[in-house]
């Protein structure tokens, strides 16, 4: 398996479900089993982080709106 860097989180997802995939099947080797699994754990932990800052930028956003006043529209 070959590493990538920057992958998207819908990509690590889609990777992440073949591993899952590929286990649950069974028919591959044990060593291959093993990498395929710290490979999974990974990609859990690059979801879970692209997750956490989606989360964080909707708060911060969502926080800005609430405290901002609104102005009187005129029509000028």
């Amino acid at each position: 398996m070959a590493k990538k860097k920057n992958l998207t989180f819908e990509d690590s997802l889609a990777e992440l479900e073949q591993i899952v995939s590929r286990l649950e099947q069974g028919d591959i080797p044990l060593e291959e089993s093993l990498q395929a699994f710290e490979h999974g754990v990974n990609l859990t932990r690059t979801c879970q982080k692209a997750l956490r800052e989606a989360e964080q930028k909707v708060h911060i956003l969502t926080e800005q709106n609430d405290h901002q006043s609104l102005e009187p529209f005129t029509d000028e």
